[in-house]
This record gives C-alpha cells, structure tokens and sequence, in this order.
C-alpha cells in the first residue's frame, strides 16, 4: 500500500530528478548598495554560472533560450562563472566545448562579456592536469569564440556609469594532486590595479571570500549550485568548506559584499530541489 508519505516522497523524487533540472528557468535579482561603489552610478550585471553542459537536462537548445533571454535583460556587464562541462555521469550526450563556446559567444553587452573557468572545466581536461598548468580547452574554446577570460588579471573597464576594474580569478580547486591545488592568485590579481577605481571580482568558489580585502567593491562566484537541494533556506550538502555561509545569495560581512549564483547546471547527480536554475541580475545602485 502507498502511503500518503511515500507518495509525496516519490513525488519530491520525480520533480528533482526529471522537471526542476531541465525544465525550470527563473531570473533571479539581486539590487546591492556596495560601501565601495560610487553612489548613482548604476549598473546592470547579469551572470551565467555553471551551465555543466550534457544532455539530457543541459543540451545546446537550452542554453541558446538562456542566451537569448539573458541578453534580453539589458545588462551592462555580462559574466560568466565556470563549469561549462558536465559534471556527473548522468549524460545521455555530450556537448562539444566548441559548440558551447559558439553559443555563449552570441552574449553581447556594452561593457563586453567576460568569463572565468571553474574547477570542472580544469578536471575534464587530462592535458592540462598532467602539465599542471593552463590553457585549458574550455578557456581555448572561449578565447576562440572570443569571449575574453581574465584569469588571474585585472581589466580596466570605461565607458559605463563608473570606470572600474574587473578581476577575474583562476580556479581555487584546479589540479587533481594528492589534494586539491588552486591556480589562483589573488595578491597577484589585486596588485595589477592601478588606481583607486573600484573593483569587481570573479571568482568561481566562493570560500575565497574571506581574504578579498575592502578594496574589492564586490565579489562575484558560482560553483555551489545553491546546494542543488535547499528547503527553508538551509542546503544540507554544499561544497564549501564553510557549509551554508555561502551557498547561496546575496552575503554581506564587514562591509563586503558577495552574491553566490545558483546556476544552470548539476553537479554529482542532476538533481536539484528548492534551488532552480536561474540567470542571475545585479543592480548596483
């Protein structure tokens, strides 16, 4: 007999595994006030993270709708945040890096459209783990489409409401050694700005955020997924080694500030519960 709890259980099940992860999309907005951003210069960001490209629930048809709608949002600054391969075994079809790249290449912004790598993009690629170094073919396919990926350098960006930098991070959890070795380097990043112009970080795990000092007027990252499962605000698995702090959302802590995506794609199991995929707005006022 089935009770009433197994069938919800059951339910659950099917709408996690079959119907949030393929089938829903939402916007998500976040307006922010940075304590390091000029006062009425507003700008418009929108972010795409962790697409983890494969079919079923992430084939190339799919992210052209959140191509199209993405550029639909108006933003000033369009980014992307890392992952763009699979990441779980679940994958009925592959999607080429090239192919994905072509799409993400029909993004287009007045500020430009500017991308980082994650962990999943240096973990899928056996060359550039065995020479411990980059490029990798996620940041080939990018440059080639021409997307433009700062890793590990800082960019002066003109022309909109506030001249700032953008400072895009290499992965903290690249290279597959006896642990996880990051190729980021922050001192190194921040020591490329060369005048008091306010900055902007991208960096795809979020845990670096408690050494991004008050010069970095905001930190951008990705990789949580919002914890794929998430009831009442509280994600029970989160690769993070600082559990919910920064799972999900927008996070202010002494007067800095960081909005961690929910994203596109899964991770380990394509399943997701509570968290949506989403194409993330940021106003900054």
């Amino acid at each position: 007999m089935i009770t009433r709890r197994r069938f919800l259980a059951g339910a659950a099940g099917l709408y996690a595994l079959g119907i949030e992860p393929g089938f829903r999309l939402i916007v998500k907005h976040h307006r922010i006030a940075p304590p390091g951003w000029p006062r009425g210069a507003g700008m418009r960001i929108v972010a795409v993270a962790d697409p983890h490209m494969g079919e079923p629930h992430m084939p190339l048809a799919r992210l052209e709708r959140v191509v199209d709608w993405a550029v639909g949002l108006g933003g000033d600054l369009i980014v992307l945040l890392g992952d763009y391969e699979a990441g779980h075994r679940f994958v009925s079809g592959p999607v080429p890096l090239t192919e994905t790249a072509l799409v993400l290449a029909r993004l287009s912004a007045p500020l430009g459209v500017h991308a980082i790598l994650g962990n999943h993009d240096w973990w899928h690629d056996a060359e550039a783990q065995a020479r411990g170094a980059g490029p990798t073919a996620a940041h080939r396919a990018l440059a080639e489409a021409g997307i433009r990926v700062p890793e590990n350098r800082a960019i002066r960006i003109d022309g909109g409401p506030a001249t700032f930098w953008l400072m895009g991070l290499g992965d903290q959890l690249a290279l597959r050694r006896d642990r996880l070795i990051g190729v980021d380097d922050l001192p190194g990043t921040l020591a490329q700005l060369q005048d008091d112009a306010p900055a902007i970080l991208l960096a795809h795990e979020p845990d670096i955020f408690p050494g991004v000092p008050d010069r970095v007027a905001l930190t951008l990252s990705g990789h949580t997924h919002g914890g794929q499962m998430r009831l009442f605000g509280y994600s029970p698995l989160v690769p993070s080694q600082f559990g919910n702090r920064y799972t999900y959302g927008h996070v202010r802590e002494r007067r800095r500030d960081i909005v961690i995506f929910g994203g596109l794609g899964c991770s380990i199991l394509p399943v997701r519960l509570g968290v949506p995929p989403e194409i993330t707005v940021i106003d900054l006022a």
